[in-house]
């Protein structure tokens, strides 16, 4: 029986004797829907919905609210050239482009590199309240975008961390993709010395090796409840908490008023270049795959 409840959320967790915390997450109806925008091919699905998972662990990590993470992979010659997806209050969007002719030469599944070649990971941090913004930005190095995300916290952040992310694709049951990111805490109790200075530090050792225990079917079990992932991983532990959870959506942002608002700032001559033969503008989202026809003579009236 599928365990509805654990599917399109993120659990916060916390292994306080180890000083570690995490997140895990499943996502569902949340993926097809995202995904049900565009004819991916397999391949390119599998990349989209970890860029999700992966956009979804880092972004429910914000405190801040209308906080946002966005993840963009880029190449200048790579079969995928330009693969996105954020995170904003829950709200998840994604969007892949690529080369159709090339990623059929390439087989059912292709590495990393095969599809990037020589690209790279930009992690950015938009705090809303704060106007603080914050971006990484590291090789796409390794088998998969959860290697690409550890040499991240790694190199640009210092914080031991562990990403698993899994994907399925079970005929007539949908998409499934799952992942579980583990961080040792940036500092230790009071008096003690800075634990992301040393990556070797027994304490993380000990839950970084319980964590790489995880199977990809475990993850992705939409019948396995997320706090029994926690529990079977860490229950040797004193204790692990669960800390929040949070529900996740797709959650396109393109919106009709914002977009006339753009158009409308261009000049009356740049705007009926933009028109067709019947005097519509069509605006197209690459997310949802929308069109919002714009009448020119809609902008007369204003």
């Amino acid at each position: 029986m599928t365990s509805a409840a654990d599917l399109d959320q993120a659990l916060g967790f916390t292994i306080p004797s180890r000083h570690a915390r995490g997140r895990v997450l499943r996502l569902g109806p949340v993926l097809d829907q995202v995904l049900a925008a565009h004819a991916y091919p397999p391949a390119v699905e599998r990349l989209l919905a970890s860029a999700l998972v992966l956009a979804a662990l880092l972004g429910s990590t914000l405190k801040q609210a209308d906080g946002q993470l966005t993840l963009q992979a880029q190449t200048e010659h790579g079969v995928v050239s330009l693969l996105v997806a954020d995170y904003k209050d829950g709200d998840l969007r994604g969007y892949a482009k690529f080369d159709a002719d090339r990623l059929a030469e390439m087989g059912p599944d292709p590495s990393l590199f095969g599809l990037f070649g020589k690209g790279y990971l930009a992690i950015t941090f938009d705090q809303a309240v704060t106007g603080e913004r914050y971006q990484g930005i590291v090789p796409l190095e390794g088998q998969s975008l959860a290697d690409a995300a550890e040499h991240y916290f790694f190199q640009s952040e210092q914080i031991p961390s562990v990403i698993r992310i899994a994907t399925r694709h079970d005929a007539g049951e949908g998409c499934v993709a799952a992942g579980m990111l583990l961080q040792h805490l940036p500092e230790g109790e009071v008096g003690r010395e800075r634990l992301h200075v040393r990556h070797d530090h027994p304490e993380w050792e000990h839950v970084q090796v319980l964590a790489e225990t995880l199977k990809p079917d475990e993850l992705t079990d939409p019948a396995l409840p997320l706090t029994d992932i926690l529990w079977r991983l860490f229950h040797e532990e004193e204790e692990v908490r669960v800390t929040e959870s949070v529900a996740l959506a797709k959650g396109c942002r393109c919106d009709l008023t914002h977009i006339r608002d753009v158009i409308g700032r261009f000049s009356v001559d740049e705007r009926a270049e933009m028109a067709d033969e019947q005097g519509v503008i069509g605006v197209d989202c690459a997310f949802c795959s929308r069109i919002f026809p714009l009448a020119l003579d809609s902008f007369a009236a204003r």
